[in-house]
């Protein structure tokens, strides 16, 4: 009995550590990316970073300002079009649909979380570009946009199903219609882990590439409006990362910085809305 205590304590002492150096491997890893980020972009980190256009090669300085700018629009393109998609999807599969509908639409919105960005490109450049004759803002959002649609939706539903059928059941028995209470307390109950979603999906597609080369493509310049190509920082990564010159390579690290950055920043936010609506749930 003896020998066999003693050999559940060491396979359990065993698997343990084991996890635990997986865990810290995974954790250095990202740590290591950060790091090594930091050590190559981190010296050109600048004010003429962020409000200085590209300057031409052989040239000191410059900075990125189009590429961010644009890339805050074409984020903006794909809020407009993915996040009422995704939420009011979420809102219909969690209140009002039916078995048959709700399972063919999480199928579909799991299937389509599940296509290469590059497919959703090519699409956008087919039925956007194509026809236009002319790369956009608009067509690189509309792009982002829907790749934002399943993370939104499924995320909405599993929020919307965790706010207490209590709730719903104190709107009817009121006199109050199921839409007015799904609008009125059911939505705004769970509020917060939706706007959570919507921050979760642009800090996914924040760092696409491939789609904005078929559908924004890139600028160099000020981009006015939303109806011409635009420069992202994930395309002048791309672009500056596999050209030949050293300025380029020193403009590409620090980009990429940047973008790193940002996603850091809306996981975290995201993450502390999730936190505070968990505990606001118990």
């Amino acid at each position: 009995m003896s020998l066999r205590s003693g050999w559940r304590k060491c396979l359990n002492a065993s698997m343990l550590g084991l996890t635990a150096v997986f865990a810290v491997a995974t954790v250095s890893v990202l740590f290591f990316i950060l790091g090594y980020l930091v050590y190559h972009g981190g010296k050109n980190v600048s004010w003429n970073f962020f409000t200085r256009l590209p300057k031409p090669v052989g040239e000191p300085g410059g900075g990125m300002a189009n590429a961010i700018v644009g890339t805050a629009k074409l984020l903006f393109v794909a809020l407009l079009i993915g996040a009422p998609v995704g939420v009011l999807s979420g809102v219909y599969l969690s209140e009002f649909g039916g078995k048959t509908l709700s399972f063919f639409v999480r199928y579909t919105a799991d299937l389509l979380n599940g296509v290469p960005s590059i497919v959703i490109g090519i699409f956008a450049y087919a039925i956007i570009v194509v026809p236009a004759r002319h790369f956009s803002t608009f067509a690189g959002g509309f792009a982002l946009g829907i790749m934002m649609i399943p993370i939104i939706l499924r995320s909405t539903e599993e929020f919307l199903k965790a706010v207490p059928s209590t709730l719903r059941e104190g709107g009817m028995a009121l006199g109050v219609s199921k839409w007015q209470t799904v609008l009125t307390l059911v939505v705004p109950a769970a509020s917060s882990g939706i706007i959570a979603a919507v921050m979760l999906a642009v800090a996914r597609i924040a760092g696409e590439t491939a789609p904005l080369l078929f559908t924004a493509f890139s600028n160099r310049y000020w981009s006015p409006g939303f109806n011409e190509p635009v420069a992202s920082l994930p395309v002048m990564i791309y672009t500056y990362a596999i050209g030949p010159y050293p300025e380029w390579h020193e403009q590409a690290w620090t980009a990429g910085l940047v973008l790193l950055g940002l996603v850091v920043v809306l996981n975290v936010a995201t993450r502390l809305i999730f936190a505070r609506k968990m505990a606001a749930l118990r």
